[in-house]
């Protein structure tokens, strides 16, 4: 049984708690590095994009699970990200004064993608802000619509649906889009913007993100500026899923407006909703149920009855199913699930079971929320 006694109040906002999270995730680093190095190109491939899927889990879930802002477009700047990567490096930026346009290289495309997509955040923020709930679903779903049809319609610089080809990474003699480098280099964008996220929630930004999703009206009173908050969330929420954009585009090698459709948006939400809303780990570990669920219950099919496998709409049924279920029984999500295992082995021998039942009273405030 583990017990903290904080004596400073640097232990509050120490990244690592105790000892535990230094050699767990230590062991956790030394497993993904060297996993390239054990599996197949296959799994490689697929591992790098679990990565790019959670960066945007954690884009969204700095907007989504700590301000408390829902959006149904974050598909628009994962778009946005992809397609000023992929015209950076191929196109060019052509300006009327130019001659010849300037192709970027991808370490200046690659932030210029991200700083894009945060503008386009702010742009769709500063109008949405008395929106809240619903509405403001409904505001981000129609700006998706519309920067669907953008994609499709300025064919002068996407192509529209004949596509657009993605161009290389290259570093040196190195072709970072192939295989490995692609997963390391993933992998570190990832870290990254993990670490980032967790130094920003710890500053007094980030703290009053949380403080306008669990009561606007509470962090106006204590002086905290609601617009500016969260036209700030929806910047770097927005420009972290178009750095994630960035290397989807490098991941397809071929982009089109059918692969940012709003559905990608709504997989997006069922990722942060699944993998435990209000915490990175439930980033990740959506981006782990969004992509492998689908492969499991491909798997599945083969060991059931053939008229129950070859009957059409089998898996998107069994992924729905799957999915209420883990709605009904886990609002925590997977996160969730996993703070209980962990909690039952700290506490043990002394778990009780009714410690974690949900409270049936709340205050009057908390009913009427």
């Amino acid at each position: 049984m583990r017990f903290l006694f904080k004596t400073e109040y640097d232990q509050d906002i120490r990244i690592a708690k105790h000892s535990g999270y230094v050699w767990s995730y230590g062991a956790l680093l030394i497993v993904v590095i060297v996993a390239p190095f054990l599996f197949d190109e296959y799994y490689v491939g697929q591992l790098t994009h679990l990565y790019i899927m959670a960066i945007a889990g954690v884009g969204l879930m700095l907007l989504s699970g700590y301000t408390g802002l829902i959006s149904l477009g974050h598909a628009a700047f994962f778009g946005i990200g992809a397609y000023t990567e992929a015209v950076l490096t191929g196109k060019g930026l052509s300006l009327p004064f130019m001659e010849e346009p300037i192709v970027f290289s991808f370490f200046l495309s690659f932030p210029l993608a991200g700083i894009l997509a945060g503008i386009a955040g702010i742009a769709i923020g500063i109008p949405a802000l008395r929106l809240v709930g619903i509405y403001l679903a409904m505001a981000t779903f129609a700006f998706a619509i519309i920067i669907e049809e953008v994609f499709s319609r300025w064919e002068s610089v996407t192509n529209g649906y004949t596509g657009l080809i993605v161009e290389a990474i290259e570093f040196g003699d190195m072709d970072l889009t192939d295989g490995r480098p692609f997963y390391f280099l993933s992998l570190a964008v990832l870290i990254a913007v993990i670490l980032f996220s967790l130094n920003l929630l710890r500053s007094p930004t980030g703290r009053a993100m949380m403080a306008i999703r669990d009561s606007e009206i509470s962090a106006q009173s204590m002086g905290i500026n609601l617009a500016r908050t969260k036209t700030t969330a929806f910047a770097l929420s927005a420009g972290i899923t178009g750095l994630a954009g960035a290397l989807f585009a490098h991941k397809l090698g071929f982009l089109s407006p059918e692969s940012f459709t709003v559905l990608q948006s709504l997989e997006l939400l069922v990722l942060v909703v699944v993998g435990g809303i209000g915490s990175l780990h439930g980033a990740v570990f959506g981006a782990i149920f969004v992509l492998s669920l689908p492969q499991g219950l491909a798997i599945l099919k083969d060991y059931l009855p053939v008229q129950i496998a070859e009957t059409p709409g089998v898996e998107p049924l069994l992924f729905g199913l799957i999915l209420v279920w883990l709605i009904i029984f886990e609002p925590f999500g997977i996160y969730g699930r996993w703070l209980k295992i962990k909690h039952y082995f700290q506490m043990f021998p002394l778990y009780k079971k009714s410690t974690f039942k949900r409270q049936k009273s709340y205050m009057k405030s908390e009913r009427l929320r």
